[in-house]
């Protein structure tokens, strides 16, 4: 220890331990502390070197757990205790994570950052049933979108009937308590009720499931769930089943 640590921003993936990048495994085994969120592969952490420091900063159901500025200040406090401390997201830190609100806090007050990449969800749940987001003669264009917004903005970033007629594949995060809205204003925009839909409940934990259905079927989903909307879906759905049947 001396002087001022600096922060590693990492994302570790999705819920599979080896699809974390091998920068991220080696910064995370020499990490002097580590603060992680709830969806990280618990195995993961076991490759935290002995005597770090390892603090659970996730959020649970119902919202409960450290608030955002709760977590800025301990990543200060830390990095003012220690050399190396490792801020270790589930997926990419940069897609609707807080990496860069932390990294920015982190940096107004001195303390140098440095962000990892990780597989995002949005890519890697699909992917776990052979749906691309996008692919040749299929689509050729994707949108990745929260369902849900920060309602102290007053105001929603995300126009669904806009959406609807921009791109090819639409990927949503945190859509679990807003799908059946979603579906209606896309619906709206254009798309038709008959267009294929992915739920992806928990890739890659053991309780992951696949729900396959129409647009005009979305209503509330199971939480955590990435949905994707487009021909993606059926397209991926089909060598998905063609290589269960080979395996």
């Amino acid at each position: 220890m001396g002087g001022v640590g600096r922060v590693y921003i990492v994302g570790a993936g999705p819920g599979d331990p080896e699809l974390i990048t091998v920068k991220g495994l080696r910064l995370l085994g020499n990490a002097d502390v580590v603060l992680h969120d709830r969806l990280v592969a618990p195995e993961l952490l076991r490759r935290v070197k002995p005597g770090a420091v390892v603090v659970d900063v996730g959020k649970r159901p119902g919202g409960a757990g450290p608030t955002q500025a709760e977590i800025n200040e301990m990543l200060l406090k830390y990095a003012q205790l220690y050399d190396t401390v490792v801020r270790l997201h589930g997926g990419d830190p940069l897609v609707f994570g807080r990496g860069f609100e932390e990294c920015e806090y982190l940096a107004a007050r001195g303390v140098s950052c440095e962000f990892v990449p990780g597989v995002t969800s949005g890519f890697a749940a699909p992917a776990r049933f052979y749906i691309p987001p996008v692919v040749r003669g299929t689509a050729s264009s994707v949108a990745l979108t929260t369902g849900r917004e920060d309602p102290s903005k007053g105001l929603r970033q995300v126009d669904f009937r806009k959406l609807a007629a921009a791109v090819d594949t639409i990927v949503v995060y945190m859509g679990a308590s807003s799908a059946a809205e979603i579906a209606s204003e896309l619906i709206a925009g254009g798309l038709p009720r008959d267009t294929p839909v992915a739920v992806v409940k928990s890739a890659y934990f053991p309780d992951e499931e696949l729900r396959l259905l129409t647009l005009g079927e979305l209503g509330p989903v199971p939480n955590p769930s990435i949905i994707v909307v487009g021909k993606v879906v059926e397209r991926g759905v089909r060598l998905w089943e063609t290589a269960r049947r080979l395996s």
